[in-house]
């Protein structure tokens, strides 16, 4: 039983947040979830499963959270990860791994996407401000993953980003 629902893993589960820099639509999802799930099914550390799941959400981001009660991730286990992400990238036609990028909720709840750069000049322009929500891809623990996915840029990482704060 490793793959399980991921609502039912606790709070202090390890976690990895994946963004994909351009949105998915309904068929490389499929190929994503397909991939990912193919793999966790098998997904051990040590030759001992890893009780592990998977939420996929906004058009971008894979969650995968293991429960490490049973058995920790070892780094070989997290590579393997990591290699089945890159390996789908190009069937899906988007980067899942790599980091230096925002994401932020536009008007109407889109995600946007755009580099740190582009984010500190927007917020020079006043198109974010300390209330923009943004994403939190840095967390480690579902219990994180759960509360603080989504706060607002001035309570966030973002907040070195934001050039009319700094004034």
């Amino acid at each position: 039983m490793p793959l399980i629902p991921f609502d039912t893993l606790p709070d202090d589960a390890r976690l990895w947040v994946f963004a994909a820099r351009a949105p998915l639509d309904e068929v490389d999802e499929k190929r994503l979830l397909t991939a990912v799930d193919s793999f966790l099914l098998t997904w051990k550390a040590h030759d001992r499963p890893l009780t592990c799941a998977r939420e996929f959400r906004d058009e971008h981001f894979l969650a995968i959270a293991v429960d490490e009660r049973a058995s920790d991730a070892s780094g070989c286990s997290i590579d393997g990860l990591f290699r089945v992400l890159k390996g789908i990238e190009e069937g899906i036609g988007t980067t899942m791994i790599g980091g230096g990028m925002v994401y932020f909720r536009a008007g109407g709840g889109m995600v946007l996407t755009c580099t740190q750069h582009q984010f500190e000049l927007m917020s020079l322009e006043g198109a974010v401000n300390g209330d923009t929500i943004v994403f939190d891809t840095t967390l480690t623990t579902l219990g994180e993953y759960r509360t603080r996915f989504e706060p607002r840029a001035r309570d966030s990482w973002a907040a070195s980003l934001l050039v009319q704060a700094r004034k």
